[in-house]
């Protein structure tokens, strides 16, 4: 009797472990890359960091170059980075995949300058000093203003800056214009210290990805919780687009902006995570073959093994 008990014992908790998604995600961790005004607010402000069975650690970066470097040592399990900088690491043979895009407004990513500034667009700036962050999306708007506008990319002086850097710079009149991105271009220009010279219609895709190892790839525990996190985060932004006000005392507190004008940034991005599709693989393609074009990029990179379309998105 006591073996025949104990016999049923094991197999009810082998049945409530095997059946119950706490108990097989109980103890896995995600470890999330952000950036400022990124993911992590919008997922707070909608509450949907509610009921996780599993953990996550977040790591900020002010900038998309730090993140994909930790992405590439394979410090963190995913994060959102720019087209751009997604290319740089996956051209280093980085151990990395895209698994959704965010598509936005791209306004946003744009040239900045002082309100006082004499600039008058893209044509004015030879000899004039841009700083950016080197192979950000700001680097990539600048220099594709640049050249739709006739002037060399040797025909200007470049300051590469961490954006805060980049802030101070252009306030002080130690560079003339700012290449930058949200929510520092309404950070800047919603408080009247700056203005937009060009802005990024036109001149980029609007893509933003999130981006994971192939470790976590690997594991399919691992996968299954990002492949929730990635359904909260879509869940999140939805909510956000219909309760803007709310979610922008959210993203207030957490990049130390004034409500209004986090609002205001978010408002103007009008983002919206998507699945992988081809268009957005064929626009990749173009980012990459126009950096190769640069020299930023040394040999061709084809960019169709750098995404994982396995992961799912209910349509907002």
């Amino acid at each position: 009797m006591r073996r025949r008990a104990l016999g049923s014992l094991i197999i009810g908790l082998t049945l409530v472990a095997t059946s119950s998604p706490l108990w097989a995600a109980a103890d896995v961790t995600l470890r999330i890359a952000d950036q400022k005004g990124g993911m992590r607010a919008v997922l707070e402000a909608a509450n949907q960091l509610q009921g996780l069975d599993y953990q996550i650690k977040w790591h900020e970066f002010p900038a998309a170059a730090p993140l994909a470097e930790a992405l590439n040592a394979g410090a963190v399990d995913a994060g959102i980075i720019g087209d751009a900088p997604l290319l740089f690491v996956l051209a280093q043979g980085a151990p990395v995949k895209a698994i959704a895009v965010d598509k936005y407004d791209p306004y946003g990513t744009a040239l900045l300058v002082r309100p006082d500034s004499p600039l008058t667009g893209a044509a004015s700036l030879k000899g004039k000093t841009i700083a950016t962050g080197r192979g950000s999306i700001g680097h990539f708007i600048a220099l594709r203003a640049l050249e739709q506008a006739g002037v060399a990319p040797t025909e200007v002086k470049w300051r590469f800056l961490a954006p805060a850097d980049a802030r101070i710079a252009l306030l002080n009149k130690d560079v003339d214009v700012w290449a930058t991105w949200e929510p520092y271009t309404t950070g800047l220009t919603g408080t009247g210290q700056g203005k937009v010279l060009v802005n990024g219609r036109g001149h980029i895709q609007g893509n933003t990805f999130l981006a994971a190892t192939e470790d976590v790839l690997a594991d399919p525990r691992r996968r299954a919780a990002l492949q929730d996190y990635l359904a909260r985060l879509a869940k999140a932004e939805n909510w956000a687009r219909d309760h803007t006000r709310a979610y922008g005392v959210t993203l207030s507190r957490l990049i130390g902006l004034p409500p209004a004008i986090a609002t205001a940034q978010y408002e103007s991005r009008n983002a919206r995570w998507q699945r992988i599709d081809a268009a957005t693989i064929t626009q990749q393609q173009q980012t990459a073959d126009y950096w190769l074009k640069q020299g930023m990029i040394l040999k061709p990179l084809d960019v169709k093994p750098t995404f994982d379309a396995r992961f799912t998105l209910s349509a907002p």
